[in-house]
């Protein structure tokens, strides 16, 4: 999976969900996605609960979490050698 194609499945749509992040073609958010993976769901319970994701959409937003978690961590001062 790329960044274009991670970028691809989350658009924002003003119509739909208040403008939150969605997957293209439902009116699942992200966030609902990051939810359920928080309480430990598997990508099978996703995909049953919300049976218009695609694993693809998943992975989307895991990758999305992980992407923004990377940027909001501060970088770890490396030790100098004297």
């Amino acid at each position: 999976m790329n960044a274009r194609s991670t970028a691809r499945n989350r658009p924002r749509s003003a119509s739909i969900v208040g403008g939150e992040p969605v997957f293209k073609g439902t009116q699942v958010t992200l966030r609902t996605v990051l939810a359920s993976l928080a309480e430990r769901a598997m990508t099978a319970e996703i995909l049953a609960e919300f049976p218009t994701l695609s694993e693809e959409d998943v992975r989307a937003a895991i990758a999305f979490a992980a992407t923004s978690a990377q940027e909001d961590l501060p970088l770890a001062e490396s030790p100098i050698n004297r």
